[in-house]
């Protein structure tokens, strides 16, 4: 390895967000360069700041791969992320280099940097990628700067996975164990359709499971188009998408609205999404979908407000009713029509399992994913253990909220993002024993990893400082993972999300958690425990 490290940064596909975020990551490459400095090493950054575009992220595959032709690719890569990233920017140029690689964030909630990094592991590891990954509040705490100086010598960093063992199936009760095989069987010999809308979302290569590996579970896509949706969104009518409105107003959810289309979430956008939420079911009914996913971010967001009510709405099993079109059946009555966010199949797979699952164990069947936005030691004395963030912009199920939809709130999206705005789902979840657990792409095989959590509540000033160092407009869940170091969970998580569900109880979750891993382990997924499972 020579004394100089090759620098480059992914960004987002949206020029807002890469001119608004390009501050901080200015200053994350700044303390990142100086603690490489230190260790007597030079940094070359591998693309310069633009003048023009206003930022210094790589912006398109295109770039990336353009970028790439011109760095040494037996050269030491640093990849560093203070933001939200999309990972095919350099996901073409990783594959072919031939140096070590070091994926680098901050440990900041402020911008979704550590999110970003979790998708681009994520995506390395789905391709085959050899990489090794630090992230650091300041970098110059003692554990980074030492493994970052044995990179830099060795081009490899390890880190302790010892709360990761094998699923062993005859751990699980009877039930447990019979229950799991039962829902294996039903989805392979039933089959079941996952639709959908638009594959693939803000660059996450990590979300998109291949055909020969979903199929053999039972589950094969609906492959469906944004456009479908919006043209369907247009034919619903006044009166129809008025009474989704009126439906929410009556169950109490609040929604924070204004006058400016530009700023202000509008009833006129709620009732767009109003719209979308009977289209989505109603597309969903003509394909036969058991779950669906919508891409949103890209295309759909400069036509309709973003899909985040619907989104909520479609994860809760108490929702407001959607007719067929003829009007003579009620479509998905009294059961969440289980949504991913962003597209994300390996959710999609994981909350159709768990609805199933839970049905069967009669436990509660609202699941979601979150992003594994941040973690921080808890500020009002509540607990000593760290906490993390968990948020998502959509999805979000408001039975996991304390209140249920009276504890729901609708603020709009941020501008940068959705300049048709939208309402989210905003609202705080209820204290009670969590299972999490993600699915996920590794050496050509489909891969699990489960645990347990505690949804804790802190008091309203501490959770007003998490929302404000993230982002206020999102629901939030605060999570103290149990047997599982923040550290450990960075180095083997392979997502930028975490799937969630609750359970009635300590008994009821070990049950849930173990006939999930029994169904995906029939199903032929490596799975894993991960941390204290009782």
């Amino acid at each position: 390895m020579s004394n100089t490290v090759t620098l480059v940064a992914s960004g987002d596909l949206r020029e807002s967000a890469n001119q608004v975020c390009w501050p901080a990551q200015a200053e994350m490459e700044a303390t990142l360069t100086a603690a490489i400095e230190r260790l007597g090493w030079a940094v070359k950054r591998g693309h310069a700041y633009d003048d023009t575009s206003g930022h210094g992220f790589l912006s398109s595959q295109r770039q990336g791969i353009e970028v790439f032709r011109q760095i040494d690719p037996d050269a030491p890569l640093i990849v560093a992320e203070a933001v939200w990233q999309y990972s095919h920017h350099v996901l073409a140029g990783l594959t072919t280099h031939r140096g070590p690689i070091l994926t680098v964030a901050n440990w900041s909630g402020t911008w979704p940097g550590l999110v970003g990094l979790l998708n681009l592991n994520g995506s390395l590891t789905k391709a085959g990628i050899n990489y090794s990954s630090l992230w650091s509040e300041s970098f110059e705490d003692d554990w980074f700067n030492e493994k970052l100086s044995l990179w830099l010598s060795t081009g490899k960093v390890e880190h302790d996975t010892s709360h990761v063992r094998p699923f062993d199936p005859s751990i699980a009760s009877d039930n447990a164990r019979t229950l799991g095989q039962q829902v294996a069987t039903t989805l392979q010999n039933d089959k079941a359709i996952m639709g959908v809308f638009d594959e693939g979302c803000m660059g996450m290569f990590n979300a998109i499971i291949p055909d020969h590996l979903l199929n053999p579970t039972g589950v094969f896509k609906e492959r469906l188009s944004q456009s479908a949706l919006y043209y369907e969104s247009k034919q619903v009518s006044d009166d129809d998408a008025q009474r989704v409105r009126d439906w929410l107003d009556q169950t109490g959810m609040t929604f924070h609205t204004g006058e400016v289309h530009e700023t202000d979430l509008t009833d006129a956008q709620i009732l767009d999404q109003c719209r979308m939420y009977i289209a989505a079911v109603r597309i969903a009914d003509d394909f036969g979908c058991d779950a669906i996913g919508i891409q949103y971010q890209q295309g759909l967001k400069d036509l309709l407000p973003a899909s985040d009510l619907v989104e909520g709405m479609l994860n809760n099993a108490e929702r407001p009713p959607v007719a067929s079109r003829g009007g003579d059946r009620e479509l998905y009555p009294g059961v969440p029509l289980t949504h991913f966010n962003e597209v994300d199949e390996c959710a999609g797979l994981d909350g159709l399992i768990t609805q199933r699952v839970h049905a069967l164990l009669e436990q509660p069947t609202e699941n979601t994913l979150h992003d594994l936005r941040w973690s921080d030691a808890d500020q009002s004395g509540t607990t000593d253990q760290e906490v993390w963030v968990l948020e998502i912009s959509g999805a979000a199920p408001p039975a996991h909220f304390i209140d249920g939809w009276k504890g729901a709130e609708g603020f709009r999206q941020p501008p940068m993002y959705f300049p048709a705005g939208g309402s989210t789902v905003r609202g705080i979840s209820r204290p009670g024993i969590v299972i999490w657990s993600r699915i996920f792409v590794e050496d050509d095989k489909l891969k699990m990893d489960l645990g347990l959590a505690d949804a804790i509540e802190l008091p309203r000033e501490e959770t007003e400082r998490r929302w404000n160092a993230t982002t206020s407009q999102w629901p939030i869940m605060h999570a103290v993972l149990r047997g599982v170091t923040r550290d450990q969970m960075m180095a083997r998580h392979k997502a930028n999300h975490i799937q969630v569900a609750y359970a009635t109880g300590e008994a009821e979750a070990l049950d849930a958690l173990h006939a999930k891993a029994t169904a995906a382990f029939e199903l032929g997924m490596v799975v894993s425990l991960c941390g204290d499972v009782g």
